[in-house]
């Protein structure tokens, strides 16, 4: 069993799968810039760092499998901004995404239709759906956005650093970074010294990037339905494939897979960061309860949904920043390092942006955003 297995083996699968690997690779005695996490915001950072400034070495320490975390694991809804709206000198994140994507010549499957903010409301407007759940789920408005396959986009992301010609190393734990500059990163038998670091594990070893009591690691779950027919996407008003999520609570969010199955997402399992997280299991306890509360929840939105069947159960890790706002600051005990996460469920085209502004940021070409704080 491998490191990636031992990791994820409880978490069930989503309907995609990641299928880059890199070659297996010993992490370099020194690098000038090391990346910590393999997910969409390290992999993004490695490929904009490499692409623009080829002279510099690059290693990306995954402790696990590429894309093992909420990046392989997120229901793939790309959208505009931050969970908090629009932050000062964001800019505009979904274009910034779609340059992104040119640029390193990825093809994830993105679509751009908008994304629905549904309401439990008694609206008079005509609305795309009309669901049951603790009320009439309507369509309330639409807003900037759409979806990716999350598989395609770590695959992308990957070939592309390893293309552009960054160490990509997986099963590398960082257990702990030195505070001198350079750093001396600790991977268990061996040990790497980096001149600068981006710390982008999101919600994982939250002692490492200096986030713990600033935020809280949740572990959130979804379940994908088999493929429904032409008339039963139409039946619920998902036709055209806008991804969803409501403005109230209980909470529900939720897109149309290519093969037409219907991803639903709702739930979190409150997560305490000391612990293995290995120790999720959504085969028991609370994570299974809470997907079994899903799942009857989702057969009783519409007539359609009755008797469907669900063909994947699952669950990944998401970080929730205390002030709302994403993570994008200085590391207070590592002066050569930088945290970029907390996208709080907004991550897709968040993370890939945020990751190549921290690369920039690294290469001391632009300045980090007026909304970012040091760390401890």
């Amino acid at each position: 069993m491998t490191p990636r297995d031992e990791h994820v083996v409880h978490w069930g699968e989503p309907p995609w799968q990641i299928d880059f690997r890199p070659l297996p690779r010993v992490p370099p005695r020194e690098v000038d810039v090391a990346v910590i996490g393999g997910g969409f915001t390290g992999l993004a950072a490695a490929c904009h760092l490499r692409r623009q400034a080829p002279e510099k070495t690059v290693a990306l320490l995954e402790a696990h499998r590429l894309g093992s975390g909420a990046s392989g694991r997120s229901g793939g809804i790309a959208l505009a901004g931050t969970a908090q709206g629009e932050l000062p000198g964001l800019g505009d994140v979904l274009q910034g995404f779609v340059g992104i994507l040119k640029a390193l010549e990825i093809d994830c499957g993105l679509t751009l239709p908008g994304v629905w903010e549904i309401a439990r409301t008694r609206g008079q407007s005509p609305s795309p759906i009309l669901w049951n759940d603790s009320g009439a789920l309507r369509v309330l408005r639409g807003v900037a956005g759409g979806t990716v396959a999350p598989d395609r986009l770590i695959d992308g992301l990957a070939s592309a650093a390893d293309r552009l010609g960054a160490v990509l190393c997986e099963s590398a734990p960082v257990l702990s970074v030195s505070s001198e500059q350079p750093a001396t990163l600790v991977l268990g038998q061996s040990e790497l010294r980096a001149h600068q670091i981006l710390f982008a594990t999101n919600g994982y070893a939250l002692h490492l990037s200096g986030l713990a009591g600033r935020a809280e690691s949740e572990f959130a779950l979804a379940v994908a339905t088999e493929p429904l027919r032409v008339d039963g996407l139409e039946a619920l008003g998902l036709s055209q494939r806008n991804a969803f999520y409501t403005v109230d609570l209980p909470y529900l969010w939720g897109r149309a897979l290519s093969n037409g199955g219907i991803v639903f997402g709702s739930g979190l399992v409150p997560f305490d960061h000391r612990r293995e997280w290995g120790s999720i299991d959504v085969r028991s306890g609370q994570p299974a309860h809470r997907l079994e509360e899903l799942e009857e929840r989702v057969r009783g939105l519409h007539p359609t949904l009755q008797e469907v069947r669900f063909t994947h159960r699952w669950g990944g890790p998401i970080l929730f920043p205390h002030s709302g706002s994403p993570f994008f600051a200085r590391h207070g005990r590592s002066p050569c390092g930088f945290v970029v996460g907390g996208y709080s469920g907004h991550g897709v085209a968040l993370s890939v942006y945020l990751g190549c502004w921290a690369a920039e940021v690294l290469l001391g070409r632009r300045r980090l955003p007026p909304w970012s704080f040091e760390t401890r």
